[in-house]
């Protein structure tokens, strides 16, 4: 069997098709069951957060694993198979080892060290575990992952590199300020109380906020973060709970809200928050104006002015099709125009009437093209040199009002409306702006120390399981050898009867411990030499060279295994 993962996250697709894909709780649960009811899958983990959904799976055959793990989460995700495909990634063995420790250590989080992750990954097990679809490989996998990202954040200053999601959102919230002197005072709405609100308002309160509101959909769970929040040592903010349609009016008091809840439909809408802001202000919180570069196409060719007394009404030229890109003077600009059109030209530039000539037969000689060349090239020169293309010129910036509203929405699918951004009054963070803001992180050096330790973790892991996968022919070859020696002294009691008590097990444990020696050099070996890269044959080896039965080898597999699947995550 083999691990394989298939997935996808922020680093391979866009914020609109991770929201279209997110799996919620009941979801992920019949995705693991489906998965290892599926043929080429014995084991079976989700890995689902808001910027990353993950299958993780014990296989036998690559392709056919990779193929009926992408349909499994095309169809439980709910977004088709040809949609998602350009966007899964897949990894596998050693591989799919080192970007699950990647992930543990926070190197492929949106923002690069966040710790909470390791939650994340020790909820994904507990639900596989529950579940029964955690096999030996996959509770191995998990649990040293956990510990990797535990050495990862002792060992080095990982932390340093980058913060929460949360503490990151409120960065971008602040727009460079301080967040402690940004938040002293103001009033906080958090909508939702699971794992991700309650850092929200646990970091909102140590930042210095004077009063945060907890909506919920269970008001029990709201009223007793809120209580956590209320008893906390370390800050002294008022906070309390309200139901999920308080949540419009308390809007309207609060200066800051955060939503991260699990809902599959907006929470805030775009007219919700206009009215708020409204509200506030007095005036609508219309679409703000444009900004930076002006967003519009190139400028096209200048037509040709006219030397006549008419301007350019009535110009039969249609220098947009003039090939573009270059200063014309002259008979540059009309490279490529047709002679009937340039008479025409010509005859309208002089005052005349204009002469359809596409109608006649024929086309006109190479003296009468060099005419009308001349002439329009006179017209040129006497109007002036037709503009070249270039690049619009930058305009001012339109300034945006000061917001009076600050929304951060950690949700995935998204809580707040995206038409919010356009708003004025109002300065907007969610997942996909957080992600285009930590894109170009600086990477410190702490960042390459945990790159170390997941490559000295993951062979460490490679060389266990390479190991592991001998121990039950070991143990089939060790349960061999106790059946020969329990044989040999049943005969040896039968060919001599009197042998007392004492004497019986003084020669019984004589011959267990010629056998155990006899064992214990090769045994010990053949583990090093499985460990080492390379060394799966040696299992193979052992069980040809004893003769030892394939089934007896595999109840003993299979017996691990199980008790595997029951044991609690680290």
């Amino acid at each position: 069997m083999s691990l394989l993962v298939v997935g996808l996250s922020h680093r391979s697709a866009p914020v609109s098709v991770l929201e279209r894909a997110s799996l919620g709780e009941d979801a992920q649960l019949k995705l693991l069951q489906d998965t290892v009811a599926a043929e080429p899958a014995a084991e079976a983990a989700v890995l689902a957060t808001c910027n990353r959904i993950e299958l993780y799976a014990d296989v036998d055959k690559f392709h056919a694993g990779v193929a009926e793990l992408s349909t499994l989460l095309a169809q439980h995700s709910g977004v088709g198979l040809e949609e998602l495909t350009p966007h899964l990634y897949v990894h596998y063995e050693d591989r799919a080892v080192h970007h699950l420790f990647s992930v543990a250590c926070g190197l492929d989080s949106m923002v690069v060290g966040e710790g909470q992750i390791l939650g994340q990954i020790k909820d994904s097990l507990a639900r596989a575990q529950d579940l029964h679809t955690a096999g030996r490989l996959l509770n191995d996998l998990f649990q040293q992952a956990l510990r990797v990202g535990k050495r990862a954040h002792s060992e080095t200053g990982i932390d340093r590199a980058g913060q929460s999601l949360v503490t990151f959102g409120l960065e971008q919230l602040s727009a460079g300020a301080d967040p402690q002197i940004w938040a002293q005072g103001k009033k906080a709405l958090v909508i939702g109380a699971g794992s991700m609100s309650s850092l929200a308002a646990a970091t909102l309160a140590r930042a210095g906020v004077a009063e945060i509101v907890v909506a919920n959909r269970t008001f029990e769970r709201a009223e007793r973060l809120a209580q956590i929040l209320s008893e906390g040592d370390d800050t002294d903010v008022l906070a309390r709970a309200v139901p999920m349609d308080s949540v419009p009016f308390e809007l309207t008091r609060a200066d800051v809200a955060v939503s991260c809840t699990g809902a599959t439909g907006l929470v805030l809408t775009a007219d919700s928050v206009a009215a708020t802001v409204e509200g506030r202000t007095g005036a609508p919180a219309a679409e703000a104006g444009p900004t930076g570069v002006r967003d519009e196409p190139e400028a096209a060719a200048t037509p040709l002015p006219s030397a006549g007394a008419n301007g350019d009404e009535n110009c039969p030229l249609d220098l947009s099709a003039v090939p573009t890109g270059f200063s014309v003077m002259g008979e540059a600009a009309v490279a490529g125009m047709d002679a009937a059109t340039l008479e025409q030209h010509g005859a309208w530039a002089a005052g005349g009437a204009a002469v359809d000539r596409s109608r006649e037969s024929g086309r006109p000689g190479p003296e009468a093209d060099a005419e009308l060349i001349g002439a329009l090239a006179a017209t040129a020169a006497s109007v002036g040199r037709i503009p070249e293309r270039r690049r619009p010129e930058p305009v001012a910036e339109v300034p945006r009002p000061q917001p009076v509203l600050f929304l951060l929405d950690l949700a995935m699918p998204r809580d707040i409306d995206a038409a919010v951004h356009r708003l004025a009054g109002v300065r907007l963070v969610d997942i996909e702006s957080l992600a285009d803001a930590s894109a170009d992180a600086p990477m410190a050096a702490d960042v390459d120390m945990v790159r170390r330790i997941v490559a000295d973790e993951v062979a460490a892991f490679g060389a266990a399981q390479r190991a592991a996968h001998i121990t039950p022919t070991v143990v089939a070859l060790r349960s061999m050898a106790a059946e020969v020696v329990a044989g040999e002294i049943a005969r040896l009691e039968g060919r001599l009867p009197g042998l007392d008590g004492k004497h019986r097990a003084e020669i019984t444990q004589t011959v267990k411990r010629v056998v155990d020696k006899l064992l214990h050099a090769p045994t010990v070996r053949v583990k090093q030499l499985a460990a080492e890269p390379g060394g799966a044959g040696y299992a193979d080896a052992l069980r040809t060279l004893f003769d030892l039965d394939q089934e007896t080898v595999a109840s003993v597999s299979r017996a691990e295994n199980s008790t595997e699947k029951n044991r609690g995550p680290a």
